[in-house]
């Protein structure tokens, strides 16, 4: 027909117009999945398109413990670091070997009760590291003079002797020390970075 042009066929896309189109495949492919999701809002569930993973991660990294205080509770056999309050790690423990009750003299297997502070640190323990404990406290010793004994000393959160550092977490199947609060040598490396001197302990029944 006379008057009218032909109407030419689409051109290619440009280069740059197929590059954007490639581009757009993956987010109208994810359209397309969201419009198949069933309009019936009990049965209708969101579908998430989650990347793949191309690299293993990381793991078996130490976390960093910080920590201005400790709470041991003998009567559940734990030790928890807190840090303003808050608690950040919890550990079992072994006791003396009669942990009934408060410690009173030397000897008597206790581990003794009440408020005191870690006063100075052991990198040379014979069980692998060890915190000192400030006990006894001015109650104690009163209590030992009063009774005409000697209340004892030496007590700490410490790590496994050396011939029993394979032991492990197995150590806590008993109570064992003299009066001492035990934990694997891993778990006294981790509490020995996170606990400042001074730092206030208090032990519970």
């Amino acid at each position: 027909m006379h008057g009218h042009n032909p109407i030419a066929p689409p051109s290619p896309p440009s280069s740059d117009e197929g590059s954007h189109t490639r581009m757009l495949l993956p987010l109208l492919a994810a359209v397309t999945l969201a419009s198949t999701v069933s309009s019936d809002s009990s049965s209708a569930r969101l579908t998430i398109v989650t990347p793949t993973i191309s690299r293993t991660p990381v793991v078996g990294i130490k976390s960093i413990v910080l920590a201005d205080s400790i709470v041991v509770e003998k009567s559940k056999r734990t030790l928890t670091l807190y840090l303003g309050g808050v608690p950040v790690r919890t550990y079992g423990v072994a006791l003396g070997k009669q942990p009934a009750g408060d410690k009173v003299r030397i000897g008597d297997g206790k581990t003794p009760e009440g408020l005191f502070r870690i006063d100075f640190k052991n990198s040379q323990s014979k069980y692998h590291m060890a915190l000192h404990i400030s006990y006894p406290d001015a109650a104690h010793l009163q209590r030992a003079n009063a009774l005409g004994v000697s209340p004892g000393g030496d007590i700490m959160v410490h790590g496994l002797p050396p011939a029993f550092k394979d032991v492990g977490a197995a150590h806590r199947d008993y109570d064992w020390t003299e009066g001492c609060i035990a934990v694997t040598d891993d778990e006294i490396e981790e509490i020995w970075r996170a606990v400042p001197p001074g730092s206030p302990i208090q032990i519970k029944p």
